[in-house]
């Protein structure tokens, strides 16, 4: 009987399912965070800037979300994430829905940007992810079910050229996660997904360290925020180890595993020509340290700058780009 009561809870629907999501004040956990609060969830949202994710509890509760907490915490304090699952479990006497969302990065050579700054950005993206995992699973284990959803990066396949520790943290998390479903192998209604975005449209760049000189914004073709987080919402309902968020995800997946070595050329050489062109930007650690008050939205405004028609485009022309180039590289 107990263990048809839990199989029963699992496969609850949104609307009677408690989400905590870690990094909801904007970009993609504020995006995540509207999706289930449509579908009537419980959330428990987690990030540093309070009056942020107090407005966005706010629009939660307005779209339709049975509850909407919002607690102020840092992933890399440990404590913060412990006393967070408490009080999911003070409020709602259970955790269903565990993501980890809270990330950030520095743009600039590697020996240019200062060590504490590396040190920084593995201590945000890799061990937020295991300080949030570490205090949830065992409420899991306890419960017999529950779902952890990591938002990684196709980074996590590619390498990227100028953001050395932001890569290594998105590789580390991939192993993190392979790892861990092997430990939970005896678990079978606890799940581990990963979601694996392209270049995505939120406030991210403005909020990364930027040791160039440059003004630093992604690599298009950009992508909504809101895919990510309806991918979110369907791993809640229907877990899977890993979804590709982009269609250049795959494709830079697949570009990297093919010619790893023409690959670096083409990433490197594309990085190379736009920080030759781009505009002068001050050099400064961003949000990193401390939350800012700018880009609070879901959007960083990256898609106004890139029509349809030129996404399209740009899509088609990195394909072409990297299948004549591997074949030309393998005529060598």
């Amino acid at each position: 009987m107990k263990d048809h009561r839990k199989k029963l809870a699992a496969r609850a629907p949104l609307s009677q399912k408690t989400v905590v999501i870690a990094g909801a004040s904007s970009g993609i956990g504020r995006a995540t965070a509207l999706e289930f609060a449509r579908r009537g969830s419980s959330l428990i949202l987690l990030a540093r800037r309070i009056d942020t994710l107090q407005q966005v509890a706010e629009q939660c509760l307005d779209a339709g979300a049975r509850l909407a907490l919002a607690v102020q915490a840092d992933v890399t304090k440990p404590e913060n994430l412990r006393d967070a699952v408490k009080i999911a479990l003070e409020a709602t006497g259970k955790i269903d829905v565990w993501i980890n969302n809270a990330g950030g990065g520095a743009v600039g050579t590697f020996e240019e940007i200062p060590l504490d700054v590396h040190h920084k950005v593995i201590e945000t993206n890799l061990l937020g992810h295991i300080n949030g995992t570490y205090h949830v699973l065992p409420v899991f284990k306890q419960q017999g079910y529950g779902t952890l959803i990591n938002t990684i990066s196709v980074g996590a396949f590619a390498p990227e050229p100028y953001v050395v520790a932001y890569s290594a943290s998105k590789y580390g998390l991939r192993g993190f996660s392979e790892s861990l479903r092997c430990e939970l192998l005896h678990w079978p209604d606890i799940h581990v997904c990963d979601i694996f975005p392209a270049y995505i449209d939120t406030p991210g760049f403005q909020h990364a360290a930027n040791y160039t000189g440059k003004k630093i914004k992604p690599v298009p073709p950009v992508f909504e925020a809101r895919r990510v987080a309806k991918a979110m919402v369907r791993l809640a309902r229907r877990p899977k180890d890993a979804v590709n968020i982009g269609e250049t995800a795959g494709l830079y997946k697949a570009a990297n595993a093919i010619a790893p070595a023409l690959f670096r050329r083409v990433v490197t050489g594309i990085m190379d020509n736009y920080f030759h062109r781009a505009k002068p930007a001050s050099i400064g650690t961003g949000h990193l340290f401390k939350s800012g008050e700018n880009g609070t939205g879901i959007s960083g405004g990256w898609l106004q700058e890139t029509s349809p028609a030129k996404k399209s485009l740009l899509f088609t022309a990195v394909a072409a780009g990297l299948g004549v180039g591997f074949l030309l590289f393998n005529r060598r």
